[in-house]
């Protein structure tokens, strides 16, 4: 007898902000920028894509464009798309490399003057 599948769609299980949370995480710790955009791509679609379109000022055209495997996401989109996922970008330390001691703090820009 014939083996029978049916798809699976990760949309359908990120139906709490834990697992929603969890899987970005699981994304980011990759590190690679097309998994990422397609996590957010799923986790949008999740939450409804015409949702996050009105939460966060952008076309659904152009979420789906940018939260694509193949899209680039301007940063600013990401910030707005995590911030309507009730998310917030934290960074941690990352697993396995040493914490930089006694390194200068980043230079401030100088302020335009009005």
């Amino acid at each position: 007898m014939p083996v029978k599948t049916t798809g699976w769609d990760v949309a359908e299980h990120l139906d709490h902000p834990e697992a929603v949370a969890a899987y970005l995480d699981a994304a980011m710790e990759d590190g690679d920028p097309s998994l990422i955009a397609a996590a957010l791509g799923d986790i949008a679609r999740a939450r409804g894509m015409t949702q996050i379109a009105k939460e966060t000022g952008i076309t659904r055209e152009a979420l789906y464009r940018a939260l694509s495997p193949e899209g680039h996401p301007e940063f600013t989109t990401v910030l707005k798309v995590v911030k309507a996922f009730g998310l917030r970008l934290s960074p941690v330390p990352a697993k396995g490399r040493p914490a930089a001691a006694g390194r200068r703090r980043p230079a401030r820009r100088a302020r335009k003057a009005a």
